[in-house]
């Protein structure tokens, strides 16, 4: 076996590859698993060897599909603002304001002494130290709807509050139903957990409550608010009609709320099926996703106290320090400030990218941080991804959301949080000239 040290060695070796042109940009490489038998390496060592790649900006991870080839450098003279060789990134979708270190280190003061110190080291259980809940309250209202302070549970982050949610009303072995195209963690969750995803059909307004007639679900996943991948927010009507089906078919169903806070219109699904529902929630994309807290607001009774039983057994509590922290930035309106700004922030980007990609087949909320973008004849998602990489853009295929075996959507995800508004700008027109084919078109 090679030893671990020698991992830089192998991706000397691949750097080479690349640059010999033996391994061209877009090129998948094997699994890692795959990898690692052929070279004769652990598996850890493997993935050493592909994050080293990924380090030096020669290849780029894409979720649920793999590995591919970058190049050293983008090809062809994209309009980046980036200095040479930067990967702009479109797939993960988590905004940092400049105004936000500050904001947050205001709130951290106070925590640091140790007086304040001590108790925030301290363990905590699913229901946070006293007062974390009426604290959260107002955070997570919206459009007249507030939960109740005791129906309030923390988990460490906004995964780990589905992947409770999903633990505490799908028995392994079992059935979930989700949104045909639906957040690409919730598939490796339901597998880790032994739940069998079923996919319900969409239309422009969200998830069509009559498929669940006939599906054989013990509970659905929904995002009623800004969908991610579509940007689809459900109408007042068709949240009603769903809450009826819930009722009727005696269903619970997991809301994830987590953009909810860049769109505080309709009122969630749990105003109108306050029993059926539990509501999933995230400080990550309002704050940070470095220092994060997850919420769940549970039915009272039984849901609850296996959701909270599934945070234990889980692992899945909020730590004491990021609870502290949260719950002072909540409480000092931080939080209230950073929403207030990242929805003008969104709305700017959302402008910036309807201008450049006018013409084309957009599907964007003016509030999102996010856009669907239905590719152009020839272009296909998997050519079109691989091509953006050329040019140091990361972008996230139809594939990624898909579930189930059907053909996905020939279309990719745009993701405008993270990137400077220049660069953001710069590398949608570097994009957009994909799509014209005046860089290289599809192979």
């Amino acid at each position: 076996m090679v030893a671990v040290d020698d991992y830089r060695l192998i991706a000397d070796a691949l750097a080479e590859d690349i640059a010999a042109g033996r391994l061209r940009p877009g090129d998948r490489l094997p699994p890692q698993r795959s990898f690692a038998r052929a070279r004769g390496i652990a598996s850890s060592t493997a993935a050493r060897v592909y994050g080293e790649l990924v380090r030096r900006g020669l290849a780029t991870g894409e979720v649920g599909r793999g590995t591919f080839v970058r190049a050293a450098a983008p090809l062809g003279q994209p309009a980046l603002s980036e200095p040479a060789g930067a990967r702009v990134d479109l797939e993960l979708n988590f905004s940092v304001l400049p105004e936000q270190p500050a904001l947050l280190a205001a709130g951290l003061a106070g925590l640091v002494r140790s007086d304040a110190l001590a108790p925030a080291l301290a363990p905590v259980t699913v229901t946070g130290p006293p007062g974390a809940r009426e604290v959260a309250v107002p955070v997570l209202a919206r459009a007249g709807w507030a939960p109740e302070p005791e129906r309030v549970l923390f988990a460490g982050n906004g995964r780990q509050a589905i992947a409770a949610a999903i633990a505490a009303l799908v028995p392994v072995g079992e059935r979930l139903g989700v949104e045909a195209l639906t957040y690409p963690v919730v598939k490796g969750i339901a597998a880790r957990l032994g739940v069998t995803l079923v996919p319900l059909p969409m239309d422009e307004h969200g998830l069509v409550p009559e498929a669940l007639r006939g599906a054989r679900v013990r509970a659905v996943y929904v995002q009623p608010t800004l969908h991610n991948p579509l940007g689809v927010t459900m109408p007042p009507a068709r949240r009603a009609e769903l809450a009826a089906v819930l009722d009727e078919l005696e269903l619970f169903a997991v809301e994830d709320a987590v953009y909810s806070f860049l769109r505080e219109d309709p009122a969630p699904l749990a105003a109108l099926a306050p029993a059926r529902t539990v509501v999933v929630e995230s400080l990550s994309k309002r704050l940070s996703p470095g220092l994060t807290l997850g919420f769940v607001v549970a039915p009272p009774g039984a849901v609850a106290d296996r959701v909270a039983n599934a945070l234990r057994a889980g692992g899945w509590a909020a730590g004491g320090f990021a609870l502290a922290a949260a719950t002072r930035w909540m409480a000092d309106g931080t939080t209230t400030a950073l929403v207030r700004a990242k929805q003008r922030d969104a709305a700017e980007r959302q402008l910036i990218a309807g201008k450049i990609l006018r013409g084309y087949a957009l599907c964007a909320d003016p509030h999102a941080y996010h856009c669907w973008w239905e590719l152009p004849e020839p272009w296909r998602a998997e050519t079109f991804v691989a091509a953006a990489a050329r040019h140091g853009i990361a972008v996230t295929p139809a594939a990624a959301f898909a579930v189930g075996p059907a053909h996905s959507p020939n279309a990719v995800r745009l993701a405008l949080a993270a990137p400077p508004v220049d660069a953001l700008s710069a590398a949608l027109e570097t994009l957009a000239a994909l799509a014209r084919g005046e860089y290289a078109g599809p192979e």
